[in-house]
């Protein structure tokens, strides 16, 4: 027998957040676009990134034709968004889209997210060679994700969407209460799944020593 699912996030009910959900207005837009396979993720941060910011957007699917497309708007300035990239040697700094001039993280207008393991954001990026033609906004993670054990990531700097998001958020200049916030909710899905104990620990991987930070995927029609 099933056990009794919530209406509103569509999780059962003992990992249910709904209760902790706080409404965090924002000066910059969130894009998350989001694998398909990712939408019943048990652990799935998107569903309360949406559920606390008024101007995050969540959109499911593979490809989309051009960032106004996947945006579901024209006329916005996509020179004025980046896309979260992961980086082990980060600063913070923005890093400018092919052949285009960085924006400073405060002077950004959106961010792009993509929602999923790495290996479906690496599919997502791929598919969506658009990506490249946005800043880049890397992100270098002071502390392991949330996650714990219950989810194996490959490198120190992969951590959830919604931490990437919040942490993205302070960058450029957004109340760091709004990060606080999120974490904490997200803290908490965290600890009703282990304590439920409705999936197991992730089994350890250890990490592969690298000379440097990892480099993006480039779609084949991103070069010259």
């Amino acid at each position: 027998m099933n056990s009794p699912t919530c209406a509103s996030c569509h999780r059962p009910d003992v990992a249910c957040v709904c209760d902790r959900i706080v409404s965090f207005p924002t000066t910059r837009r969130i894009l998350i676009l989001q694998h398909p396979q990712e939408q019943d993720a048990l652990l799935g941060s998107a569903q309360i990134l949406v559920a606390s910011l008024p101007k995050a957007k969540l959109v499911i699917g593979l490809s989309w034709r051009n960032f106004a497309s996947a945006l579901g708007e024209e006329g916005v300035d996509a020179r004025r968004w980046a896309v979260l990239f992961p980086d082990n040697q980060s600063t913070g700094e923005p890093v400018a889209a092919r052949g285009g001039v960085a924006v400073e993280p405060h002077e950004l207008e959106g961010i792009v997210v993509l929602d999923g393991t790495w290996s479906k954001a690496k599919t997502l990026w791929w598919r969506n060679p658009w990506l490249t033609k946005l800043n880049r906004l890397t992100l270098k993670p002071s502390k392991p994700s949330i996650y714990g054990s219950l989810r194996a990531e490959p490198r120190r700097e992969y951590v959830s969407t919604l931490e990437s998001v919040a942490a993205a958020l302070t960058l450029c200049g957004e109340p760091p209460e709004i990060e606080v916030g999120l974490s904490r909710v997200f803290r908490t899905l965290v600890q009703r799944v282990r304590d439920a104990q409705l999936i197991p620990k992730a089994p350890h991987r250890p990490q592969r020593k690298a000379p440097g930070a990892p480099r993006p995927p480039k779609p084949p029609s991103s070069e010259p």
